[in-house]
């Protein structure tokens, strides 16, 4: 159990990133492929998928395994940063403001690429869309997701918000549909409101998982309540999942999942908006959680040898697994060995955002008390 926000926010950020390290190696492969390369599931670090990563396709040039984080990791960093220089809740104009210009202005050591290089030269077509929407396109940050490619990537870096929002899930949830209305829509903006919001619910001293679980689904909407609720249910009936439980948590996901089967080649209709669809990553990362009981080691793994998107949903439950257990629950070896093949102080993010958290709590309270002052004045309250 967590034991104040200094120990919450360090464990979620740091098994945040040691998820994405370890995941980054099975990245867009089946449980099966997985298990034929690593000859048995992957248990912690493991080197690059192909040992030709500089060339292999569709990987090139980015070195994943052996420790490395990903963009997941990268573009959380930069959300960190923001927090620390703004000190106070965000929106979406901050992603305009605040984010984008670190993209394209901070060059920063970049453990895919073994070199410093701007954060824009790393992350994703989807999150490219940022620096063209807002940075060139100057679209209003609130409606610039909208045409974007709806997938798990506003989703992979909100757990700074949930922090900044600890113990209050709907004010996470609202924080991070506004942000994330920079950069996606439809249910990848969903899924990162919902993701906050566990993350927030985490914090809480004493949550179980099952909290995390009906406090989120108390705001998910649309086909993300409903992916959760079927993950969620199918994972109860689990212990864990190493005997066949890999399989089912992706039956149970498939009908909300627009990707399909074959990663690496997705339909023509992948992505798109529906009210009906969920990204794979979260309802798959909260299955983990509820297969595991909430242990950080097994939920992680989990998550690493299910596959498909592997770093992403590590990230997701290792962030909740993390903030529920605290730094404890993260294996102090892969906090060591990813902060320094990475060559990163993965404890420091989460100090960092204890700091913000008690300034925008102390924010809020003089919000809140002008606030019951004019209520008082008009009647509303006694």
């Amino acid at each position: 159990m967590a034991r104040s926000i200094e120990d919450a926010a360090t464990g979620a950020l740091a098994g945040s990133a040691v998820g994405d390290a370890l995941g980054g190696a099975a990245e867009g492969n089946t449980p099966e492929v997985i298990q034929e390369r690593y000859a048995g599931t992957i248990e912690g670090i493991v080197p690059p998928f192909h040992a030709d990563w500089r060339t292999a396709r569709p990987i090139a040039p980015y070195h994943k395994g052996d420790g490395h984080v990903t963009d997941d990791t990268l573009m959380t960093s930069l959300l960190v940063d923001v927090y620390a220089e703004v000190r106070r809740h965000l929106t979406a104009h901050d992603v305009a403001e605040h984010l984008v210009p670190r993209m394209i202005g901070e060059v920063r050591w970049i453990p895919e690429l073994e070199a410093e290089a701007l954060p824009l030269q790393r992350v994703f077509l989807a999150e490219k869309w940022l620096v063209a929407r807002l940075h060139y396109g100057h679209v209003d940050p609130r409606e610039a997701g909208v045409g974007n490619v709806v997938n798990c990537g506003a989703t992979m870096y909100v757990a700074p918000i949930g922090l900044v929002n600890a113990g209050d899930p709907a004010g996470a949830y609202a924080e991070a549909i506004d942000v994330a209305g920079a950069h996606q829509s439809s249910y990848g903006r969903e899924a990162a409101g919902v993701f906050a919001a566990a993350v927030a619910a985490a914090t809480v001293p004493g949550a179980s998982v099952s909290d995390v679980v009906d406090a989120s689904l108390a705001l998910a909407k649309d086909g993300t309540r409903a992916a959760i609720e079927a993950v969620v249910d199918a994972a109860s009936r689990l212990d864990g999942w190493r005997d066949g439980g890999l399989a089912v948590l992706r039956d149970a996901v498939r009908p909300f999942d627009t990707v399909g089967d074959t990663y690496r080649q997705p339909a023509m209709d992948a992505r798109l908006p529906s009210r009906t669809k969920a990204i794979e990553e979260l309802p798959i990362a909260f299955g983990m959680l509820v297969a595991c009981g909430g242990d950080y080691r097994e939920a992680v793994l989990g998550a690493v040898n299910y596959g498909r998107d592997s770093d992403s949903i590590a990230v997701m439950a290792g962030s909740v697994a993390g903030a529920l257990g605290g730094e404890d629950a993260v294996p102090a070896e892969w906090i060591d060995a990813v902060g320094e093949a990475s060559r990163l102080d993965l404890r420091a993010p989460g100090a960092v955002m204890a700091e913000v958290a008690r300034e925008v709590l102390v924010a809020d309270e003089a919000r809140l008390a002008s606030r019951r002052t004019v209520a008082e004045r008009l009647g509303i309250a006694a």
